[in-house]
């Protein structure tokens, strides 16, 4: 289906407004600006065939980040099968990526599970209730507030944040 000139113009407008934030919000789950780049821009090029109908949307914002979340979550799920299947072949000395990276927010993110990553940064960045958190990820607010309890932990403990507190 073929987009109309005022939809293009929106659809133009929403991706300006909507691309920079998402980017942060995705990196933040991924831990890398570009692998973010190039899910959000996955989640952009889903959206163009859909613009007509998700642009009445109440939140067309909330459809984009909801694709956006579950693409790195299925790259999350599948980067841990090929690192499982990459644990199973010998190998002699290679360089941790992580090793003289700075102390942050963003590291101390990815060690947490992909599911509080989530939660953590819908809650925290995007300023989500927890209800709209559960409708996002389709599980229940019981659910959210488990994992969010999880990722407060965990980033209490990380040393990458307490070592950063420290500087």
């Amino acid at each position: 289906m073929r987009l109309t000139e005022a939809d293009e113009a929106a659809l133009r407008e929403f991706y300006s407004a909507q691309q920079p934030r998402l980017v942060g919000v995705v990196s933040l789950l991924t831990g890398s600006r570009a692998e973010a780049e190039d899910i959000v821009q996955e989640a952009f090029v889903r959206l163009v065939p859909r613009w007509a109908k998700v642009s009445r949307y109440e939140s067309p914002e909330g459809w984009l980040r909801l694709v956006a979340m579950r693409l790195a979550a299925n790259r999350h799920r599948n980067a841990t099968r090929f690192a499982s299947l990459l644990r199973r072949v010998p190998t002699s000395d290679v360089p941790d990526p992580a090793d003289g990276q700075g102390l942050d927010l963003e590291r101390a993110l990815t060690q947490l599970p992909m599911p509080a990553r989530q939660a953590a940064v819908l809650y925290y960045v995007c300023d989500l209730p927890v209800p709209e958190i559960a409708t996002t990820l389709g599980v229940a607010e019981g659910t959210v507030k488990s994992r969010l309890s999880r990722a407060r932990a965990a980033l209490s403990q990380s040393p990458t944040l307490r070592g950063a507190d420290h500087e």
